[in-house]
């Protein structure tokens, strides 16, 4: 079906070199990565190097000056190799824009060629084993000592927490009120954790974060004090926006592995496809499917026209990814036992899709967002 993005022919062309880049940069090598619970930092500097990083960045501070579309088209080829250890979309889509909005000119300059090169990989903070959607608990502070903080707390969860150079931190002042600092590679007091054990997203380095006395300058303070909360809650949307994006690709990329599966495998005599239940339940999917692109497609074009997305970003992101969830384990039943073998892609599929209706914002936390917007 025709998309309703106004895609041009020069995004058509960036859309196959960034298709090129998956498929040998990311999808041979994604096994191995997954064995090793990390991805190599060489693979940023090659996204970098093919302006997949960062691509709607100025071009004063290292990007392309891209519009989003080109941020879609990369989110989109990388769901579709099933890429979940590269977190490519939270560096581009998630971070990144904290420092494009927020940071002072000295910061970007002194920040974002290093994200557009892939030198810098970018991490956030929040989570902390106390306090997960609810940012208002968290407890990691900052004492303000004139020029500088002092930092101390610990955060979890977080992903990229191994391999990130610079990281937005959430921090809670003596007021009570929240700030972003960003804290840089090579900080005293600064230690990474260890690298957490999931039941998916095996290649992904999500870690255990801890600051102990940590000195930040005043420098890294990221826009104004004690405004870190209004910031959380204006760049939410998008990162909600663009889960479900990569949640319908996700999708897609199932149904596909499945089509190519039941159109070969044959049951009592005939192919699993031709079975009414197996043809009435590919069709409810790919129905709902084409449905959550179409919505999805219509909220990237009201966010890149500036926009109020909040709700219907939580929208998108509570139904592509609960439908990511619920079509995969469908979509698994039809392997039978090979689809719970880890050598069929179905099955690392089914483990890494749980985690979509969990993280940056929960199923209820996205319904309780829109039920307020309805006035309830």
């Amino acid at each position: 079906m025709e998309r309703i993005l106004p895609f041009t022919e020069e995004h058509h062309q960036f859309r196959e070199m960034a298709r090129k880049f998956f498929e040998t940069e990311v999808k041979p090598h994604h096994e191995e990565w997954e064995k090793n619970h990390i991805v190599p930092k060489a693979v940023w500097r090659k996204a970098g190097e093919n302006g997949l990083l960062c691509p709607d960045v100025p071009t004063e501070y290292g990007g392309s000056g891209a519009d989003f579309l080109y941020n879609i088209i990369i989110i989109e080829e990388s769901s579709r190799v099933g890429n979940s250890g590269f977190f490519i979309s939270l560096h581009n889509d998630v971070i990144a824009p904290y420092i494009s909005t927020y940071a002072s000119e000295e910061q970007k300059k002194r920040w974002l060629p290093k994200c557009a090169s892939g030198e810098s990989i970018l991490a956030v903070a929040m989570t902390e084993p106390g306090a997960g959607s609810d940012l208002k608990s968290l407890r990691t502070s900052a004492v303000d000592k004139g020029d500088h903080f002092v930092v101390n707390g610990q955060k979890t969860f977080i992903s990229n927490g191994q391999l990130a150079d610079l990281i937005i931190t959430a921090v809670k002042h003596d007021n009570g009120t929240i700030s972003l600092v960003m804290i840089e590679e090579g900080m005293k007091g600064f230690e990474r954790g260890r690298n957490l054990d999931k039941i998916g997203l095996k290649a992904q380095d999500t870690s255990e974060l801890y600051f102990n006395d940590v000195i930040v300058p005043k420098e890294n303070l990221i826009g104004k004090q004690g405004q870190g909360f209004r910031y959380l809650m204006q760049k939410l949307a998008q990162e909600r926006l663009v889960l479900a994006v990569a949640a319908v690709e996700a999708t897609r990329l199932v149904q596909n592995i499945t089509l190519q599966y039941i159109k070969e495998r044959k049951a009592f005599g005939q192919k699993i496809g031709s079975f009414q239940n197996t043809k009435f339940k590919m069709a409810e999917m790919a129905t709902e499917l084409e449905m959550a692109q179409v919505f999805c497609d219509k909220v990237v074009m009201e966010h890149m026209k500036g926009e109020n997305t909040t709700a219907e970003a939580s929208m998108c992101k509570w139904y592509a990814t609960e439908m990511q969830k619920r079509h995969t384990d469908e979509c698994l039943q039809f392997f039978g036992g090979y689809g719970y073998m880890m050598e069929y892609p179905i099955a690392r599929a089914y483990l890494d899709a749980r985690i979509q209706t969990i993280y940056a914002g929960t199923t209820e936390i996205m319904k309780e967002i829109i039920g307020r917007s309805l006035g309830l």
